[in-house]
């Protein structure tokens, strides 16, 4: 069980790289490369605001957030509006050129030296069904479970949701009915910028701060989304806490070197059965 724990909490991660994905995806049709890459940030904010300069935990989380947002619009105004509604797709280009950036930026800053995020109950063990796991592994699952349900019942239930749902599935049609698209954009990459950087302060006790985290993660997330299915939050949920639990239990029995192996087995076989994933959907144009 202890190995099932771990994977979860690993998964949990994955998780909400993946909704960081859906949030921009379903509100912009825009994958955004470079998503991981906030929590990145957010886990070096964490680290200069909690052991630098001795802050509490709640200030690295708002602080976080903030840096996530500023640097979300900058992103949408530099990286990605210039390309929308162009029909080329070019922003999967230059959202891989911001990620490049902001790797960049964070070496110059903090250097390549991993650094220990304290957090909020890191060191305390509980033990669950037989297992044993961090109260900071239990906040990952937590927050994991509590955001995929809470971002799917914001996009289908409020307007500003449903506004981007449209938007996502026809840009004109949207446009003519009144949506600002280029609003909701800016707004749904700095939202999803804010979420991933306060969540920061909550993923670096269990990654440490090391500016490669963002390109560790983008696969591995990318692969729970393929495997849940691309705009599903359930689907990044159920995909996430898959990858994890593959990953721990392989790593355990048969070597960590056919860990990722064993991950992209599981996403062919998904996408060979179900090429839209567990819990996407196909989309259809009659011409």
């Amino acid at each position: 069980m202890l190995t099932i724990w771990s994977g979860l909490a690993v998964g949990a991660i994955y998780v909400l790289v993946a909704i960081g994905f859906n949030i921009m995806f379903v509100a912009s049709d825009t994958f955004n490369f470079a998503q991981p890459q906030y929590l990145m940030l957010g886990t070096f904010v964490s680290y200069t605001i909690v052991v630098s300069l001795g802050l509490p935990l709640v200030v690295a989380l708002v602080v976080g957030g903030v840096v996530g947002f500023a640097v979300g619009v900058l992103e949408d105004w530099i990286a990605i509006r210039p390309l929308s509604g162009t029909g080329v797709h070019g922003e999967l280009v230059t959202t891989v050129g911001w990620s490049v950036i902001m790797q960049g930026c964070v070496l110059l800053l903090w250097g390549s030296a991993p650094h220990r995020v304290p957090g909020a109950g890191s060191d305390s063990v509980l033990t669950l069904l037989g297992g044993r796991l961090s109260v900071n592994d239990v906040v990952l699952i937590a927050l994991a479970v509590g955001l995929s349900f809470g971002t799917h019942y914001w996009f289908t239930h409020s307007k500003l949701g449903i506004a981007g749902l449209a938007a996502s599935e026809d840009r004109q049609a949207a446009m003519i009915r009144g949506i600002n698209v280029n609003r909701l954009s800016t707004g749904a990459c700095a939202v999803a910028g804010a979420l991933l950087g306060s969540l920061g302060a909550v993923v670096g006790p269990k990654t440490f701060a090391v500016f490669t985290l963002g390109s560790i993660l983008v696969l591995k997330a990318f692969v729970a989304l393929a495997v849940g299915g691309f705009g599903s939050f359930k689907g990044a949920l159920i995909g996430g806490f898959a990858v994890g639990v593959v990953e721990a239990l392989v790593g355990r029995y048969l070597g960590t070197e056919f860990a990722n192996l064993a991950v992209f087995g599981v996403l062919i076989g998904v996408l060979l059965l179900r090429p839209q994933g567990l819990f996407g959907q196909r989309r259809e144009r009659v011409v």
